[in-house]
C-alpha cells in the first residue's frame, strides 16, 4: 500500500470543524466517502428502529466493527458495507442511484 494514501488517519482525523459524520472535512476524498457511509449507516439503523446489536446480529458484522464505522475511526471495508447493506436493505455508498439497492 503506499504511504501516500493518508490512510494512517482515521478518516474522523479530517473533521476541521462540527460533529462526525456531519462535520465540515479536509479535502480527503476517502474520508468523504467514509463519512457519507457513517451518516446513511446511521440514518438506516434508526429508521428500522434497530440498535447496532441488532445490525450486528442482522448482517454478521460484529458491533465494534459497526460502532468503530459510525464513529469514523476505522476505513470500512467493501465487504463490511455489502454485509450491512444486504442486512438493512439500503444503499450505503455513495453515488449509488437512490432507491437501488443491493439485491
Amino acid at each position: 500500500m503506499p504511504q501516500g494514501d493518508k490512510r494512517h488517519r482515521k478518516p474522523v482525523e479530517y473533521r476541521l470543524r462540527d460533529v462526525w459524520p456531519h462535520a465540515v472535512l479536509d479535502d480527503h476524498h476517502g474520508a468523504r466517502v467514509a463519512q457519507e457511509v457513517a451518516a446513511r449507516l446511521r440514518e438506516a439503523i434508526d429508521a428500522r428502529g434497530w440498535s447496532v446489536a441488532e445490525l450486528s446480529r442482522r448482517s454478521d458484522v460484529a458491533r465494534f466493527t459497526i460502532t468503530k464505522v459510525l464513529d469514523g475511526v476505522v476505513w470500512c471495508d467493501l465487504l463490511t458495507i455489502a454485509n450491512l447493506e444486504k442486512a438493512l436493505g439500503a444503499d450505503l455508498w455513495p453515488g449509488r442511484n437512490p432507491g437501488n439497492p443491493p439485491r
